[in-house]
């Protein structure tokens, strides 16, 4: 990949530094055991990992130095952790977050060792929660022990343990435990770098709109060879509907959608396909710069059909077919205005008549950082002297929800979305990894913002 040039950066805060480095041992094995940990948050699996995961995130809170550290517990939600360590006078405070949660592993035969049983191999730590979020999770209590557990800043910590199925309850948290999390700076370390070696700082995120689409034909089966020809089955038009959502450029075809241009950063078809297995004979679709079909217009993907397998097909019409449509947003996008465009958009095409029903069963607004801020400049230049190089300032193409809530709650406040994860790291994949020496340069970096922030 090919980078923007920057100079070097000169590097301070030699003590923060020499602390990493004695810390990060003990920092490596602390991850090590949460991944240890099958915290997954899908229903399939039960509460009892996501539990223990938080058991394991307080007990590490508490040994880096936080008060008041706590399960918090609404409804059925999975637990969420909190920690505080008071604000010096005249301090500003910072909110730290992340998430116990992770994916299922997936086809285990993938996995080159198993997804919780860490390895380390090529200055690369594997297993399930590496990268996305465990590490977070290790890098705040990494930075309250870099100061002894006195930062010069007040720090207040909330992990969420259902990030990973949509974070359903984090608004009703902030609403019931609002008194606990005023802050001044949020930082949300759940996005990724541009490359091992080179941080960045995400500035915007797309939205998410989410429909499930129902056509039915009959009220039950009939034989396809009796009844087909004037009778349509309900998949023939289920795909007539689906094949209207792009043109013939691969563009989304959904009428009163935003996007806007992004800056390329020299990111090239080739970089992609590094990024990505894709078959060699796949064209890219859509248009524009690669970054802002990736970061800044919509795209739209088909996740699932509901429908007969292939190998337990009859000669049937099918009567009812159904399809999981996911439409990412622009920033920008009101996402009320781009659910309807969509949900219009399916019932207006000619269906033969038949019964069409699109549900609306998931929303996550888009953000856009304000990079002008100064408190988001402080992060800048930590990660700037942490890595030696300046960051890049990227978007990302998937959706944070949680983000859109922390802007509704704590709207005085900055909120800077840094990774530690890389696209090599194969979050939500087999063999999902973290590069070691960006974790160790991502502890010195959230320490020096924290001193800068107090300064």
């Amino acid at each position: 990949m090919t980078h923007p040039s920057t100079g070097t950066v000169p590097l301070m805060h030699d003590d923060l530094r020499a602390a990493a480095d004695n810390l990060f041992p003990s920092i490596q094995a602390d991850l090590a055991d949460l991944i240890r940990i099958p915290s997954i948050s899908a229903p399939a699996y039960g509460p009892e990992g996501v539990v223990q995961a938080a058991e394991a995130t307080a007990d590490l809170l508490r040994r880096a130095g936080f008060d008041e550290v706590g399960l918090l517990q609404i409804l059925d939600a999975h637990p969420a952790v909190y920690g505080a360590i008071p604000a010096p006078p005249g301090a500003p405070t910072v909110l730290l977050y992340a998430h116990t949660d992770v994916q299922p592993t997936g086809d285990e035969t993938e996995w080159e060792t198993g997804a919780f049983e860490p390895r380390e191999r090529d200055g690369r730590l594997y297993g399930r929660g590496s990268s996305d979020n465990k590490c977070g999770i290790v890098l705040h209590a990494a930075v309250a022990r870099m100061f002894s557990g006195r930062p010069p800043v007040g720090l207040k910590v909330f992990i969420e343990g259902e990030e990973e199925v949509g974070s359903a309850h984090f608004g009703a948290y902030l609403d019931q435990y609002s008194h606990l999390l005023g802050a001044d700076v949020v930082v949300v370390p759940d996005s990724l770098n541009w490359a091992v070696g080179r941080p960045a700082i995400t500035t915007s995120l797309r939205g998410l709109i989410g429909v499930e689409v129902e056509v039915r034909v009959l009220d039950a089966g009939v034989h396809s060879g009796l009844a087909g020809g004037p009778i349509p089955d309900a998949l023939s038009i289920l795909t007539r509907l689906l094949a209207t959502l792009h043109d013939d450029a691969g563009r989304v075809a959904i009428a009163g959608l935003v996007g806007f241009e992004s800056d390329p950063l020299g990111f090239t078809d080739d970089d992609l396909r590094r990024h990505y297995p894709i078959r060699p004979s796949v064209r890219m679709i859509g248009e524009g710069s690669l970054t802002s079909r990736l970061w800044t217009r919509p795209s739209l993907s088909v996740l699932a059909v509901d429908a007969p397998r292939v190998d337990q097909a009859i000669n049937q019409l099918v009567p009812v077919a159904r399809a999981k449509v996911s439409l990412r947003t622009a920033p920008g996008q009101d996402t009320a205005a781009a659910a309807k465009a969509l949900r219009d958009h399916l019932l207006a095409v000619d269906a033969w008549g038949a019964e069409v029903a699109v549900d609306v069963v998931e929303r996550a607004d888009a953000f856009r950082a304000d990079t002008s801020d100064p408190r988001v400049g402080v992060f800048r230049a930590a990660l700037a002297e942490a890595w030696g190089v300046d960051p890049v300032e990227i978007g990302v193409g998937g959706s944070i929800p949680i983000v859109a809530d922390l802007q509704r709650v704590l709207p005085e406040a900055a909120i800077v979305l840094t990774g530690i994860m890389d696209p090599a790291s194969a979050a939500h994949g087999p063999n999902e990894s973290v590069d070691l020496g960006d974790l160790k340069r991502a502890v010195l970096a959230e320490a020096i913002a924290l001193r800068l922030l107090a300064g």
